[in-house]
């Protein structure tokens, strides 16, 4: 179960199983060769944020040689622009940026192109969503696909189970990494 019981006050809650979407990542990334990962993180305090911020720090101390550098910003493509380009100024730059969502990592994309980088043969980069600009940037962007309409399904079936006396559990929906071409070998 993720972490958001304490945030739904005991109530039965589906959500995505983000902290399982940013392992996948981490663990997509360290097989190309990354070990030096910025998060471009969502500047936003909520649950889902928190736990994939967690589940990435987590997964590349794992790694050996991870280190993990973070930026925040707002989730729009400005200021993912500027929380991005502030890792990507670092004289130990990362290899790869972890976007806590697709806009954040179009943003990231343009700081990364400002400054004369290719993606991803000089830098890989990762979203979180699967919205459908994940395929209209170039290239386009390996990211976490969260099922949206099972979502929904589930959530009314609870609340109809609610509705009908009972006492649904909380579930967690699995997630999927859709690897696209915006992410390759950490360069060397």
């Amino acid at each position: 179960m993720l972490d958001a019981g304490p945030d739904a006050g005991g109530a039965p809650t589906v959500d995505f199983d983000v902290k399982a979407g940013m392992r996948a990542i981490t663990e997509h990334l360290a097989s190309l060769g990354h070990r030096r990962i910025g998060h471009v993180a969502a500047a936003v305090d909520e649950w889902t944020f928190r736990a994939r911020g967690a589940a990435l720090a987590e997964a590349v101390q794992a790694l050996d040689g991870g280190r993990l550098t973070r930026e925040t910003g707002a989730i729009n493509v400005h200021a993912a622009k500027e929380a991005a380009g502030r890792l990507l100024d670092r004289p130990d730059r990362p290899t790869a940026l972890v976007c806590d969502d697709d806009l954040i990592a179009a943003g990231a994309i343009k700081a990364a192109l400002a400054r004369g980088l290719e993606i991803p043969r000089d830098l890989s980069v990762t979203g979180f969503d699967d919205v459908q600009l994940a395929m209209a940037v170039e290239p386009e962007l390996t990211t976490v696909r969260l099922p949206a309409g099972e979502l929904g399904a589930r959530g009314l079936t609870a609340l109809l189970e609610v509705l009908d006396g009972g006492r649904p559990g909380s579930r967690s929906l699995p997630v999927e990494l859709i690897t696209r071409r915006s992410t390759g070998p950490a360069p060397g």
